[in-house]
């Protein structure tokens, strides 16, 4: 499935409310080890992975090839898929 960047935006926004919204996610820090520590879901068959933050690494949400970086107000494109 591709997508465009707003519509990734969008879906990784719902996957964010999932879990608190972006500012649980970015101001929740877990232990580099934890089970907890990066949390996988679906939706619209798309699969997201959330990876929170840690002191020395940002939180960011990947899905369909789009890696956005968590911020308490904002999502900050890191990545895109590769143009076909």
């Amino acid at each position: 499935m591709t997508l465009s960047e707003a519509e990734a935006r969008n879906l990784a926004l719902r996957a964010l409310d999932r879990f608190g919204g972006p500012r649980a996610v970015y101001r929740s820090p877990r232990h580099p080890f934890s089970p907890t520590g990066m949390r996988v879901l679906t939706l619209d068959d798309v699969e997201i992975r959330i990876r929170y933050g840690e002191i020395s690494s940002p939180a960011v949400i990947e899905l369909a090839g789009y890696v956005f970086e968590i911020r308490e107000d904002e999502l900050i494109l890191l990545f895109r898929p590769p143009s076909s």
